[in-house]
């Protein structure tokens, strides 16, 4: 009896378009080509041709790598996007502020909703226990 094996998580598995490329990797190849072959020719010009493969090199090496690297499941612009959000846009510390429901509870248990639009915390100019 012939035997199959299935992946066990098929959502990882990735359409290939052609030569076993992602769409994606076939898009970022392309416009690596289209940029380093006449950086090449280029640079032969002015350079000998071995310092004029390093700059074709260096100039498609960028996107080689946001081709093939994936962390997690995302590529490397999300990942990269995720470490400036939390180095950059968001504050280092961030400061917990707790809701006391004992509080609450002693001042007769009203609506936190209607504390919040007033614009008080329950436990405002008290200090929380513990």
């Amino acid at each position: 009896m012939p035997y199959v094996t299935i992946h066990r998580d098929i959502t990882k598995v990735k359409t290939k378009l052609a030569l076993n490329l992602t769409k994606r990797q076939l898009i970022c190849f392309g416009i690596a080509i289209v940029l380093g072959v006449p950086s090449y020719f280029i640079a032969n010009t002015v350079l000998d041709a071995s310092s004029a493969v390093l700059v074709m090199m260096a100039i498609m090496l960028p996107f080689f790598i946001l081709a093939m690297y994936e962390r997690d499941g995302q590529p490397l612009e999300k990942v990269l996007k995720y470490i400036l959000i939390a180095s950059v846009a968001r504050p280092k510390t961030r400061p917990y502020k707790p809701v006391n429901l004992y509080v609450y509870l002693e001042e007769g248990g009203r609506s936190l909703g209607s504390r919040k639009e007033a614009g008080k915390t329950p436990n405002a100019g008290k200090q929380s226990p513990g």
